[in-house]
Protein backbone atom coordinates (compact mmCIF):
# COMPACT_ATOMS: atom_id res chain seq x y z
CA UNK A 1 0.00 0.00 0.00
CA UNK A 2 2.76 2.51 0.88
CA UNK A 3 4.46 1.99 -2.24
CA UNK A 4 1.31 2.46 -3.90
CA UNK A 5 0.62 6.27 -2.18
CA UNK A 6 4.39 6.62 -3.32
CA UNK A 7 4.09 6.41 -6.70
CA UNK A 8 0.58 8.08 -7.23
CA UNK A 9 2.24 11.24 -4.98
CA UNK A 10 6.00 11.11 -6.94
CA UNK A 11 3.50 10.67 -10.40
CA UNK A 12 1.38 13.71 -9.09
CA UNK A 13 4.80 15.92 -8.13
CA UNK A 14 6.41 15.23 -11.69
CA UNK A 15 3.14 16.02 -13.30
CA UNK A 16 3.18 19.42 -11.07
CA UNK A 17 6.39 20.31 -12.06
CA UNK A 18 5.90 19.53 -15.65
CA UNK A 19 3.20 22.05 -15.84
CA UNK A 20 4.75 24.60 -13.35
CA UNK A 21 8.05 24.07 -15.79
CA UNK A 22 6.66 26.18 -19.17
CA UNK A 23 8.45 25.67 -22.40
CA UNK A 24 10.70 28.01 -23.62
CA UNK A 25 11.24 29.41 -27.06
CA UNK A 26 14.54 31.32 -28.45
CA UNK A 27 13.94 34.45 -29.35
CA UNK A 28 17.47 36.04 -31.02
CA UNK A 29 17.90 40.06 -31.30
CA UNK A 30 19.06 41.09 -34.67
CA UNK A 31 22.73 41.14 -33.35
CA UNK A 32 22.64 38.17 -32.72
CA UNK A 33 22.29 37.50 -28.95
CA UNK A 34 19.85 34.84 -27.86
CA UNK A 35 17.70 34.59 -25.17
CA UNK A 36 14.79 31.86 -23.76
CA UNK A 37 11.24 33.55 -23.20
CA UNK A 38 7.90 31.50 -21.95
CA UNK A 39 5.29 31.68 -24.20
CA UNK A 40 1.71 33.68 -23.10
CA UNK A 41 -0.19 32.63 -25.72
CA UNK A 42 -3.80 31.61 -23.76
CA UNK A 43 -5.81 34.46 -21.76
CA UNK A 44 -5.03 32.58 -18.89
CA UNK A 45 -1.39 32.53 -19.03
CA UNK A 46 -1.35 36.01 -21.20
CA UNK A 47 -3.70 37.49 -17.53
CA UNK A 48 -1.39 36.04 -15.03
CA UNK A 49 2.44 37.23 -16.85
CA UNK A 50 4.91 37.79 -14.69
CA UNK A 51 3.19 38.85 -11.68
CA UNK A 52 4.77 37.96 -8.19
CA UNK A 53 8.18 36.79 -9.63
CA UNK A 54 10.73 38.65 -7.65
CA UNK A 55 13.58 38.18 -10.07
CA UNK A 56 13.96 37.36 -14.23
CA UNK A 57 17.55 36.37 -15.34
CA UNK A 58 19.60 38.77 -18.03
CA UNK A 59 18.28 36.35 -20.80
CA UNK A 60 14.86 35.76 -20.22
CA UNK A 61 11.61 36.84 -21.00
CA UNK A 62 7.66 36.27 -21.73
CA UNK A 63 6.26 36.35 -25.35
CA UNK A 64 2.77 37.18 -25.14
CA UNK A 65 1.31 36.02 -28.48
CA UNK A 66 -2.45 36.91 -29.40
CA UNK A 67 -4.99 36.02 -31.99
CA UNK A 68 -5.29 39.22 -33.66
CA UNK A 69 -3.29 42.03 -34.20
CA UNK A 70 -4.37 45.25 -32.13
CA UNK A 71 -3.22 48.10 -30.02
CA UNK A 72 -2.31 45.88 -26.81
CA UNK A 73 -2.41 47.42 -23.27
CA UNK A 74 -0.47 46.01 -20.14
CA UNK A 75 -0.13 47.37 -17.06
CA UNK A 76 2.32 46.08 -14.19
CA UNK A 77 -0.14 44.95 -10.97
CA UNK A 78 1.49 42.72 -8.82
CA UNK A 79 4.85 42.48 -10.92
CA UNK A 80 7.67 42.58 -8.61
CA UNK A 81 10.38 43.29 -11.11
CA UNK A 82 11.11 46.58 -13.66
CA UNK A 83 10.33 45.32 -17.27
CA UNK A 84 11.02 46.90 -20.64
CA UNK A 85 8.32 46.13 -23.15
CA UNK A 86 8.60 45.69 -26.59
CA UNK A 87 5.56 45.34 -28.78
CA UNK A 88 6.11 43.56 -32.15
CA UNK A 89 4.05 43.63 -35.25
CA UNK A 90 3.01 40.60 -37.73
CA UNK A 91 6.41 40.63 -39.27
CA UNK A 92 8.07 40.60 -35.77
CA UNK A 93 9.59 43.70 -36.35
CA UNK A 94 9.34 46.06 -32.90
CA UNK A 95 6.80 48.80 -33.54
CA UNK A 96 6.78 50.34 -29.58
CA UNK A 97 9.07 50.26 -26.85
CA UNK A 98 8.75 51.12 -23.14
CA UNK A 99 11.54 51.16 -20.63
CA UNK A 100 12.07 50.39 -17.46
CA UNK A 101 8.62 49.94 -16.70
CA UNK A 102 8.05 49.85 -12.79
CA UNK A 103 6.43 47.25 -10.98
CA UNK A 104 3.14 48.21 -9.39
CA UNK A 105 1.82 46.97 -5.93
CA UNK A 106 -1.33 49.43 -5.61
CA UNK A 107 -4.22 50.18 -7.42
CA UNK A 108 -4.47 52.09 -9.79
CA UNK A 109 -2.01 50.86 -11.84
CA UNK A 110 -0.74 52.66 -14.79
CA UNK A 111 -1.13 51.41 -18.92
CA UNK A 112 1.00 51.15 -20.84
CA UNK A 113 0.03 50.37 -24.71
CA UNK A 114 1.65 50.91 -27.74
CA UNK A 115 0.90 53.37 -30.34
CA UNK A 116 0.71 50.62 -33.51
CA UNK A 117 -1.14 47.51 -34.04
CA UNK A 118 0.94 44.33 -32.39
CA UNK A 119 0.36 40.80 -32.46
CA UNK A 120 3.05 39.76 -29.80
CA UNK A 121 4.51 42.00 -26.96
CA UNK A 122 7.97 40.93 -25.18
CA UNK A 123 8.63 41.63 -21.40
CA UNK A 124 12.24 41.76 -20.60
CA UNK A 125 14.49 42.29 -18.05
CA UNK A 126 14.82 46.54 -17.26
CA UNK A 127 17.95 47.49 -18.77
CA UNK A 128 17.59 45.35 -21.73
CA UNK A 129 16.44 47.22 -24.80
CA UNK A 130 19.38 50.07 -24.25
CA UNK A 131 22.36 46.67 -23.22
CA UNK A 132 21.52 45.19 -26.64
CA UNK A 133 20.65 48.32 -28.40
CA UNK A 134 17.58 47.43 -29.78
CA UNK A 135 15.35 49.96 -31.56
CA UNK A 136 12.17 50.34 -33.49
CA UNK A 137 12.24 48.64 -36.93
CA UNK A 138 14.70 45.99 -35.58
CA UNK A 139 13.35 42.23 -36.31
CA UNK A 140 13.23 39.26 -33.81
CA UNK A 141 13.81 36.01 -34.55
CA UNK A 142 11.65 33.23 -33.28
CA UNK A 143 9.54 30.23 -34.20
CA UNK A 144 6.16 29.31 -31.99
CA UNK A 145 5.57 25.72 -31.35
CA UNK A 146 3.40 24.12 -32.63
Amino acid sequence: MIGQRTFCFTALLAAALFIADPPLITITYPKGTRILAEVADTPAKRASGLMFRDRLAPDRGMLFVFEEAGAWSFWMKNTMIALDILWLGLDKRIVYIEENVPGCRQDPCPQYKSNKQALYVLELPAGTVKREHLAKGMKLQFALPK
